[in-house]
């Protein structure tokens, strides 16, 4: 009896459990062209050449500074990253940004990427609890606790920023 509770409640959980869509991709109402919505992977800023065509030429042509990279700790931080393939910002940072975690060898495991609308909205996600007002946001987080961000432009650099953001030290 016992066994078959169990059972009937493990069911219940996996038919009642629906699977967040990841790399979505829908049509910019503005511009007509593909933009990702939603949970998203960097794969597929690789894999879909309506996003690698900007990707790859940011990410190939940035070159991060040495010296910073060697001072980026990211052990036990999580990173969310708030963007928008439509946006001119993002285009530009989050290639770099992503440049820079592959530098300091950063487990991906450790990142979650929302891609948004124009009106910072992701379908079915509640974005509205990071508080997003432009974006790329790259939101840091160690023990569930935010440390800091980075939103739209960096202040110095992305990499000294991080390195703020990581010493405790941003204001």
């Amino acid at each position: 009896m016992k066994t078959r509770l169990i059972l009937f409640i493990m069911i219940g959980i996996i038919g009642c459990s629906s699977a967040q869509v990841v790399n979505n991709i829908t049509v910019d109402e503005r511009s007509g062209k593909p933009m990702l919505i939603g949970l998203c992977t960097s794969e597929i800023l690789i894999a879909d050449t309506s996003f690698s065509w900007w990707f790859e030429s940011e990410y190939d042509n940035y070159e991060p500074e040495d010296s910073s990279i060697k001072e980026i700790n990211l052990k036990d931080v999580q990173i969310v990253i708030v963007m928008g393939t439509w946006c001119g910002d993002t285009r530009k940072q989050l290639p770099r940004f992503l440049k820079i975690l592959d530098q300091v060898s950063f487990d991906l495991k450790n990142l979650t990427m929302y891609a948004v609308d124009r009106k910072k909205k992701a379908e079915g996600i509640d974005i509205d609890y990071y508080v997003i007002e432009r974006v790329p946001t790259f939101i840091f987080y160690k023990n569930d606790s935010e440390l800091g961000r980075i939103i739209e432009t960096p202040k110095a650099s992305l990499e000294a920023d991080m390195i703020e953001i990581l010493s405790g030290s941003q204001q």
